[in-house]
């Protein structure tokens, strides 16, 4: 398969924001594909299909599956894997071009970095908003959302790039609202929560007898 610049942007913008929600997810499919014959990875990604990197992202996937779908464990494996995604998601990006094509690299680095920060920030804030609530299927039907949509969006930036970037624009306006949304909610529920801590009056000391 003949891969322009165009359909190359793609497929960095789509691992970049894809390793911000499941990392191991991203490795392990794109591994996999380019293993079994499905796609053909530009030389920066052939490292992704071999064997021992194939087993540790599928023993690291079948882990993060299930952490994701426990409450506050969610939480806490999303604030571990934020200095492991953003990066990881900037350095596949930056692989697709490869070191032939060093200003590319440098761009889709970046542009993988920041979509990878963005889909980061935005999971990780709505699973936190989420786990509040006391029902558990909201954030169940939220993990499973999550595992549908990495395979699409990469299936998509691989087959129908321009329909990638389309569906990517609208994802990206939804994540951010939403994350700014959400920020606005904590923000004044803490504002909320320290008034009323300081407009309860303190306990009187007692007096001497």
């Amino acid at each position: 398969m003949n891969l322009d610049t165009t359909h190359l942007i793609a497929i960095a913008a789509a691992l970049g924001w894809a390793s911000g929600l499941r990392l191991y997810a991203v490795v392990f499919l794109t591994g996999m594909a380019g293993h079994s014959g499905l796609v053909t990875l530009p030389p920066g990604l052939h490292v992704l299909q071999q064997p021992v990197v194939l087993w540790a992202s599928a023993a690291m996937l079948a882990i993060e599956f299930v952490v994701d779908k426990v409450p506050w464990l969610d939480s806490l494996w999303d604030t571990v894997h934020t200095v492991i995604r953003i990066p990881a998601g900037a350095l596949l990006a930056a692989s697709v071009f490869g070191g032939d094509h060093e200003s590319w690299s440098i761009v889709a680095g970046l542009l993988g970095g920041t979509l990878a920060a963005t889909s980061h920030v935005a999971k990780a804030t709505t699973r936190a908003a989420v786990n509040t609530s006391p029902e558990p299927f909201s954030n169940l039907a939220l993990s499973l959302f999550g595992d549908a949509a990495v395979p699409s969006m990469l299936w998509l930036s691989w087959d129908h790039p321009w329909t990638f970037f389309a569906v990517l624009a609208i994802v990206l306006v939804v994540m951010v609202a939403l994350t700014a949304r959400l920020v606005r909610f904590v923000s004044v529920t803490a504002r909320q929560l320290r008034r009323r801590m300081s407009a309860t009056p303190a306990p009187t000391a007692s007096r001497d007898r």
